[in-house]
């Protein structure tokens, strides 16, 4: 068996968001499944599955992780919850949305979710 670095996480992991942003969900979902084996549950893999299924328009199945999965791992992730109240947004659940992206928009630990967020209230 062998492991990756950091470094070449890193870089697949960029490639998954690459083949989100060019709507090739099933590669995207191939790397990650292939990153989740040697970075199982890392802050930036639960990032990238919510922004890849925002994507693919499995809105429900974003938010359904951020509370099944990535929020349990990560309570205090600005960026995890950013997505998550993306997601609520564009399933109208504007009142949870607000709530959720408040606090990703009061941490000051992710500046660039904290930006995130608060571009994104209403």
């Amino acid at each position: 068996m062998f492991d990756v670095t950091s470094g070449e996480a890193r870089l697949l992991l960029d490639i998954a968001l690459m083949a989100t942003g060019r709507n090739r969900f099933k590669s995207a979902e191939t790397i990650l499944a292939s990153l989740d084996e040697f970075r199982p549950r890392a802050e930036q893999l639960a990032v990238a599955r919510m922004i890849l299924a925002i994507s693919k328009g499995d809105l429900q199945g974003a938010v359904d992780f951020a509370d099944g999965i990535a929020l349990c791992d990560y309570p205090d992730s600005a960026m995890i919850k950013a997505f998550k109240g993306m997601a609520l947004l564009r399933l109208e659940r504007t009142a949870e949305a607000m709530n959720v992206m408040k606090e990703a928009a009061e941490q000051t630990g992710d500046p660039a979710a904290a930006r995130l967020a608060k571009d994104m209230m209403i």
